[in-house]
């Protein structure tokens, strides 16, 4: 086939311009680096506290029991009333104790009587034994009947102080001020007529209320160490403050002083029982709750804080990841103190001009170049991970 000239011409600037397209270089462009959020440390004062878990203890807490045999008479209080000490709770049958108190009062009277007469026959007798008008056994005779009437009064006086006694143990009364539980007996019921006393009810003290629990054998060295470091007594570790939270609760809302500590630690568990006594009016705090429990270990120190979310953890433990002078992530290993509120006290890993990657961190690779975005401090910050 035959071309025409024409068409020879023509075709000639589009394959000059294909041959020319085929002669450029497709190079690779690499992507910017990711983009992380960085801060440097928190630095602020913060107070180091020892940490324990305890429970709540009512200060006082005691069975009312029947002292005495007898019906029950009378319930003066409804279950889980507040009372104070001296209310009168219970009344077991006192007719027949009221009795027995008269009858013991009355052979005391009598007795006292007696006892009078005697010493007058004595005296008698004393007074004629020197005129020779009587003889020494008939003295003998008055002093011996004397001293057994003074015996038999005196027997007298202890019957009706025991009289009197039983009369009294026919009403129970509070022995302090506290809460009193739901009746365990009934109207009209026998009650303190076996060898085991009844429990009528049982009543608690909630203000205050102790919190127990238990210090390690290294933290009582470590405290050991301190108070003997800054000179501290008896009277000035019971003023140590004591704050306490329950589970539900943020932070250590309950606050106290520090009670007791045993002087001796147990062998079988390695641990020194202490306790804490707090102001309970608003019966915040009742006894048999399970709480967290802190204590200063002294005064507040400079110390570098970061996000709780900066950390991460691998095998080795926990880490943080860091940008270097040169914007590469590097991975930081530290050692952890307290919280405070949403940031963690670091003890050990870190300066306090490191760059802390605290948001982007799933985008933070160790050894790779970052383009890192400076937060101000080191406040909590979101984001993915």
């Amino acid at each position: 086939m035959r071309v025409h000239p024409g068409r020879r011409i023509a075709a000639a600037p589009a394959l000059a311009l294909l041959l020319a397209a085929c002669g450029q270089r497709n190079d690779y462009v690499a992507p910017p680096p990711p983009k992380v959020t960085v801060a440097t440390p928190l630095k602020q004062p913060v107070t180091r506290y020892f940490e324990a878990t305890g429970n709540t203890v009512a200060v006082n807490q005691t069975d009312l029991v029947a002292r005495v045999a007898g019906f029950l008479q009378e319930i003066k209080y409804r279950d889980g009333d507040r009372v104070t000490k001296g209310t009168l709770l219970f009344v077991i049958e006192p007719e027949p104790y009221r009795i027995k108190l008269e009858q013991a009062k009355a052979a005391e009277t009598g007795a006292d009587a007696s006892l009078k007469q005697l010493e007058a026959a004595l005296q008698r007798q004393a007074d004629l034994l020197p005129r020779g008008t009587s003889t020494q056994a008939n003295y003998d005779q008055a002093l011996a009947q004397r001293d057994s009437g003074k015996s038999t009064l005196d027997q007298s006086r202890v019957n009706t102080q025991l009289a009197k006694l039983n009369y009294d143990y026919t009403q129970v009364s509070a022995p302090f001020d506290g809460y009193v539980t739901a009746r365990q007996v009934s109207l009209g019921e026998y009650v303190g007529g076996t060898a085991t006393p009844t429990v009528l009810a049982t009543i608690v003290q909630a203000d205050p209320i102790y919190v127990t629990f238990n210090v390690s054998e290294q933290d009582v060295l470590r405290i050991r160490a301190a108070i003997a470091q800054k000179g501290l007594t008896q009277a000035d570790l019971n003023k140590l403050p004591v704050e306490v939270g329950l589970q539900s609760e943020a932070g250590y809302p309950h606050r106290g002083t520090l009670d007791y500590g045993a002087p001796m630690v147990t062998q079988s568990t390695g641990t020194l029982a202490a306790r804490a006594v707090l102001p309970n009016a608003d019966r915040a705090l009742l006894p048999g709750y399970f709480v967290r429990v802190r204590i200063p270990r002294g005064e507040p120190e400079n110390a570098l804080l970061v996000p709780e979310v900066a950390l991460n953890s691998d095998q080795g433990g926990l880490y943080v990841l860091v940008v270097n002078a040169s914007n590469e992530v590097e991975q930081r290993k530290v050692e952890i103190g307290p919280l405070v509120g949403s940031i963690r006290v670091i003890e050990k890993g870190l300066e306090e001009n490191d760059r802390v990657v605290v948001n982007g961190l799933l985008r933070a690779i160790p050894g790779q170049k970052v383009d890192p975005q400076v937060q101000a401090a080191a406040a909590p910050a979101g984001g993915a991970r």
